[in-house]
């Protein structure tokens, strides 16, 4: 059965994925990423060897950025669902210590093990 986790936990787990979600959003709007996952490169950026080396990896550290956020944000609304904490796959109640370790945990730890 699916039984509601306590409020005070309810409320502090939503508390630090809104905190993550700011936290990843600034960064990655420090490193030029606007909206949608594409990377603002001023003209100025000069397209050498070296600047397109680390151009690859400010996208795939950017696009690792994005699917934590998008992870963020789809446990958020969850919440407003009213449907958080229940695994995506069996729909059973996640445990609240994996909730604790990982707030926008898809999957109950069975589920999870069991794609490995």
């Amino acid at each position: 059965g699916f039984c509601p986790m306590p409020e005070t936990l309810h409320a502090t787990l939503r508390d630090r994925l809104q905190e993550e979600r700011d936290r990843l959003r600034d960064q990655l709007r420090q490193m030029g990423v606007g909206p949608g996952g594409k990377l603002d490169f001023d003209d100025g950026f000069a397209d050498s060897g070296q600047v397109t080396a680390e151009r690859g990896e400010v996208e795939a550290l950017g696009g690792t950025l994005l699917e934590t956020l998008e992870e963020t944000e789809d446990a958020l609304r969850k919440f407003d669902a009213g449907t958080y904490g229940r695994c995506e796959s069996c729909g059973n109640q996640i445990a609240e210590a994996r909730l604790e370790a990982m707030p926008a945990a898809r999957l109950c730890i069975n589920c999870a093990s069991r794609r490995r």
